[in-house]
């Protein structure tokens, strides 16, 4: 567990919020300066930032992730988010967080992992859909290792004759909808569902106005796949929003006629913190 309150500089802590655990070079050169680290030691040094976005009412664990993608040369903040009263299941893991901000962010492929402890099975699984899944370098406070010594002989894509993978799959051709924003269908275009079909996105709208979106990410062990809400619910706590406080105004839910599966499971997770959201529920049909 990482201790969250102990000499986490104020002014790091600000910059990781106001980019949404974003950071392009030019923030990370900004961060390194304060804190007067390299970057060999950026990715372990930013864990603790990372873990202050964690959000645990049931376990009081805080965990935190930084996924690092060489082509952007960014990095990515991720924390865990619980949900309380609700099933354990719809928690988000800092590792799905991590990648979920790179996912949605622009991200091209995760090359590195930082995390404050090892992985979960449940989470060395999340990452097994990743594209580049068997040169993923893991570094944890012990040292490095990889995804492929830390899952031997694991289950992926292509054993269920998917060649697609996170990251590498094509996008989705979709026409304006009435009634979507423009921003939501571009994040439709983006959906990773590649077992169900079911093509999902959300979108939350604060009571300031701002927007926060999120899109389903499905995986070949089924269980760790990251419903739309739960992705764009962490993308919320990661602009350093604690969501049993945030006023929400609106909250979006749109899937693919015919292949419906998550209605019931965002209204759970939206019901813990905020009963009186109504849901929007949009259903489309795709060609």
């Amino acid at each position: 567990m990482v201790d969250t309150d102990n000499k986490l500089n104020p002014s790091v802590l600000e910059v990781c919020k106001s980019a949404n655990g974003v950071l392009t070079p030019d923030l990370q050169n900004h961060i390194k300066s304060l804190l007067g680290c390299d970057n060999t030691q950026l990715g372990q040094v930013l864990l603790p930032y990372a873990a202050s976005f964690a959000q645990a009412p049931i376990s009081s664990f805080l965990v935190g992730a930084v996924a690092y993608d060489k082509n952007t040369e960014c990095y990515f903040l991720g924390a865990n988010l619980e949900f309380s009263h609700r099933a354990l299941s719809l928690v988000v893991h800092a590792e799905q967080a991590a990648i979920n901000n790179a996912w949605l962010n622009g991200a091209q492929e995760i090359t590195r992992m930082d995390i404050t402890a090892a992985p979960c099975g449940y989470c060395r699984q999340f990452m097994n859909e990743l594209k580049n899944a068997k040169q993923l370098k893991i570094t944890l406070p012990t040292g490095e290792t990889s995804l492929s010594q830390l899952l031997p002989g694991d289950f992926g894509p292509t054993d269920l004759g998917n060649q697609e993978a996170l990251f590498g799959s094509k996008s989705i051709d979709i026409q304006n909808i009435d009634g979507l924003s423009e921003e939501l269908i571009k994040h439709l275009s983006q959906v990773y569902a590649p077992y169900t079909k079911n093509v999902a996105a959300a979108e939350l709208v604060t009571a300031s106005g701002k927007r926060f979106y999120g899109r389903y990410i499905e995986n070949a062990a089924y269980s760790p796949s990251l419903s739309p809400m739960q992705s764009a619910l962490s993308q919320l706590a990661m602009s350093g929003e604690i969501l049993a406080e945030a006023k929400l105004e609106r909250a979006t839910l749109v899937e693919t006629k015919g292949r419906e599966n998550q209605r019931a499971v965002t209204e759970a997770v939206i019901s813990s913190f905020n009963d009186a959201l109504e849901l929007q529920y949009h259903v489309i049909e795709l060609k």
